[in-house]
């Protein structure tokens, strides 16, 4: 792909390291010299340093053969232009960042793809990585469901169980479905049918409309979570 990202700033440089290690055309814009520099002495890729408001500095970019124009600068203002821009010189996909939530109908309304604040997402990793520490990796849809991985414990009630059998006995709800199995010694992901016997150490990918909530976890033998609760109680008591 011939991708134009514009900032190589916090956010923009990791974007251009994935981007270029990816084998794909990079061209950069970035409007701080010294940002410019840096990122030109890092990557293998071309660097522009001028501002990317400018619709001179887009085409020189190439912007009119670009198959996607991703914005990372940490004004939404800044970004909102230059997705208008983008779209005037027919890119077909225009991807941005948005720090204030706010301004995401302004984004949609344009057409373009959204990222919430980065460091918002980084933060809510960090707040579930201590408030759940047996989710290994999650997905939030909607308002209240989640997709996370969770690996299965000893003395978790699925294991040894069939999944129809599971959900027979009321382990695993219609809410909750079990949707990928990675297993040790199994090259690829198993894909799960009713006759599917989870094991000790299973990693699971998981869908649970209700999120994953302690009784979720539960299910999959971590019980971390309520011990958290009983110490948080024990300290308030003891206060």
């Amino acid at each position: 792909m011939y991708i134009i990202v514009v900032g190589g700033g916090n956010i923009g440089r990791p974007l251009i390291d994935i981007a270029t290690a990816s084998g794909n055309e990079v061209v950069v814009i970035e409007r701080n010299s010294s940002k410019a520099e840096t990122v030109a002495e890092e990557f293998d890729c071309l660097v522009i340093n001028d501002d990317a408001t400018v619709k001179d500095t887009l085409q020189d970019a190439g912007a009119q053969r670009a198959d996607a124009i991703i914005s990372t600068t940490d004004e939404d203002a800044t970004n909102i232009m230059i997705c208008l821009l983008a779209e005037e010189l027919g890119v077909p996909d225009v991807v941005s960042v948005v720090h204030n939530p706010e301004h995401m109908s302004l984004f949609n309304q344009v057409g373009v793809n959204t990222i919430e604040n980065p460091q918002r997402l980084i933060a809510e990793y960090l707040y579930r990585a201590v408030k759940r520490p047996t989710i290994v990796d999650y997905m939030r849809v909607g308002e209240t469901a989640e997709v996370f991985e969770i690996r299965v414990a000893d003395s978790a009630p699925v294991a040894g169980k069939r999944l129809d059998e599971a959900a027979e006995n009321g382990l695993l709800p219609e809410d909750i479905l079990v949707v990928a199995v990675e297993r040790s010694g199994e090259k690829n992901p198993i894909t799960p049918r009713g006759n599917t016997v989870i094991h000790e150490g299973d990693l699971l990918t998981v869908y649970s409309a209700r999120g994953a909530t302690p009784e979720v976890t539960d299910v999959f033998g971590h019980y971390e979570d309520h011990a958290g609760a009983s110490r948080r109680k024990k300290w308030m008591d003891e206060r």
